[in-house]
């Protein structure tokens, strides 16, 4: 029987031990108890948040930290670009503005020349008429002239050859009739009368 009072007795203490150890971990148990419905140990989670951190600050250093680092840097180079990007355009546009200023000034400088070109035409037209006409003024007037000067000469002959056909005919029908004196007398007057 001793046996027996003495494992009723150990059950007894077992029971009152198992209670005891329910009721100082109830307390903590009831905070626990939402973290365990949660499928948490306290323990567990405080370790695996320190692992976080060390990952985190890991991860932070060696892969975002650069990361970040290289993509303000393209940042910064995509910025100069645009800012190159608009210079150039900004340099392309004054080089047109530039470029058609200068077009305009040409034409207007080639328009110049032809206008110039177009007044001298017609000043050289006028002088070439001019001269042409004076050339040709000339050429009448020495026409003129020459044929003044041939009609002399046919005139001066023409009196010529009339006196001497008119002494050969009046020398024929005369022939015995006059003398010299007044074959000289004849042949003067129809000379003088020619001439008139």
């Amino acid at each position: 029987m001793s046996n027996e009072v003495e494992n009723t007795h150990i059950e007894e203490t077992a029971v009152e031990t198992h209670e005891e150890v329910v009721d100082t971990h109830g307390a903590s148990t009831g905070d626990e108890s939402v973290a365990a419905s949660l499928g948490l140990n306290g323990q567990l989670f405080a370790f695996q948040l320190l692992n976080f951190a060390i990952v985190a600050v890991i991860i932070w250093f060696l892969i975002l930290k650069p990361l970040t680092k290289t993509l303000e840097e393209r940042k910064k180079l995509i910025d100069e670009s645009l800012d190159k990007a608009k210079e150039v355009d900004s340099n392309l546009q004054m080089a047109e503005i530039k470029f058609q200023e200068r077009i305009d000034d040409a034409k207007s400088e080639a328009s110049k020349v032809i206008s110039k070109v177009q007044e001298e035409g017609v000043e050289l037209t006028e002088k070439m008429k001019e001269k042409a006409q004076k050339e040709i003024e000339l050429v009448v007037d020495q026409a003129k002239r020459n044929i003044k000067i041939e009609k002399e000469e046919m005139m001066t002959e023409l009196r010529e050859e009339t006196a001497n056909l008119v002494v050969a005919a009046v020398e024929k029908i005369l022939e015995e009739k006059l003398d010299d004196k007044k074959d000289a007398e004849l042949i003067k007057g129809t000379i003088s009368k020619l001439g008139k």
